[in-house]
């Protein structure tokens, strides 16, 4: 409460890093918190620098020099919740097959891949199911490769997750049947006591198939985005309003599980690894309202039509293949000029079929 004084009166985080510095000095001379000199000195630290941060970006928001929804006051973490430490140089090193960690010893963890160069820091890290995980910083040289076409655009989705300029089209892994045994167990979850142990064996529980949900999807993404950028020199995708589209309690659970942020983000990255151009266009672009052949704009469809004959040059397309086709044109600056032909009060696209007619 007196360091939540301090920042509000103070509004320095330099003050209140130099605090808590003083603080966690004095505690260790304390009965109560003797124990935080029996840990390494590194990540504790860490956690103020990280502290630091999160209270600068808490001002910022505040006084609204940060872009964003605004950001509420730091908070602790929850020990059931993930946990983390980090170590920089001198806090660890590295010993064969074994990792020496600073006042916790060597440590011989299953390697996912050899490491490139040298860490500068590793994060240990602790999940809800209490697996273990090592996350280290390395520096990686940009790999140059050949790419097969000049550019794709992609547009995303719910049942097919992308759907490519080029025609091709990459499923969703189906997590209907986890999030059902999800649902359940919260719902066991929420008439348990609080701290008993069959709470906890239900939290474990949850939390494994929480993790299952997110490594599956992650293994999807990884290999689409790999994919993605390894074949294409420009990667073009549309700035979507996922925190908007989220609000409709319809869509809000098969949208979270997409993962379409996450897969954007994993396109930025492998782009600067590879070299290649990677854009976002603007997510007001009407890349379902032209037509990709002759950019005549036939308006707003609703979600239920998934395909559209063009009444002006007669071209049939399927809804998401046009709007992937049109992110491609936009991105690469070639987009038809879509003021040129204007809705004049006369059907300017006829419907060819629609999400009920597939199941029929």
């Amino acid at each position: 409460m007196m360091l939540w004084l301090c920042a509000r009166s103070l509004r320095s985080c330099q003050v209140i890093t130099t605090c808590i510095h003083l603080v966690i000095t004095q505690a260790k001379k304390t009965l109560e918190r003797e124990w935080l000199s029996e840990v390494s000195n590194i990540p504790l630290q860490q956690s103020v620098a990280d502290l630091g941060v999160a209270y600068k970006n808490f001002f910022d928001s505040l006084k609204g020099k940060r872009k964003g929804k605004r950001l509420g006051s730091p908070k602790f973490k929850k020990k059931t919740n993930q946990q983390s430490a980090r170590f920089r140089i001198g806090g660890f090193s590295i010993k064969g097959d074994e990792v020496y960690l600073a006042k916790i010893g060597n440590v011989k963890p299953i390697w996912s891949r050899v490491l490139p160069s040298a860490p500068t820091s590793v994060t240990v890290i602790k999940d809800c199911e209490d697996r273990y995980f090592l996350s280290f910083v390395v520096e990686i040289e940009p790999v140059q490769t050949d790419a097969k076409n000049q550019s794709l655009g992609i547009d995303l989705g719910i049942k097919t997750f992308a759907v490519m300029s080029n025609g091709e089209k990459a499923e969703s892994p189906d997590y209907s049947k986890l999030d059902r045994k999800i649902r359940k167990l919260q719902k066991k979850l929420a008439g348990q006591p609080k701290g008993s142990k069959r709470r906890n064996k239900t939290r474990i529980q949850i939390a494994k198939l929480h993790n299952k949900i997110a490594d599956t999807r992650k293994d999807f993404l990884h290999k689409l985005s790999t994919k993605v950028v390894s074949e294409n020199q420009a990667i073009i995708l549309e700035d979507l309003n996922v925190s908007g589209m989220v609000k409709n309690r319809k869509l809000a659970r098969a949208i979270s599980l997409q993962g379409w942020r996450e897969f954007r983000t994993l396109c930025e990255a492998k782009s600067q690894k590879f070299g290649r151009v990677f854009h976002v266009i603007s997510r007001w672009e009407p890349t379902s309202q032209i037509c990709s052949e002759c950019g005549y704009k036939w308006g707003k469809l609703g979600l239920k039509v998934r395909a559209v004959q063009c009444l002006n040059c007669g071209t049939e397309h399927d809804r998401d293949e046009n709007a992937a086709k049109n992110i491609n044109k936009v991105g690469t600056g070639h987009c038809h000029d879509s003021k040129r032909t204007q809705r004049e009060g006369i059907a300017t696209a006829k419907v060819v079929r629609t999400s009920t007619d597939d199941k029929t």
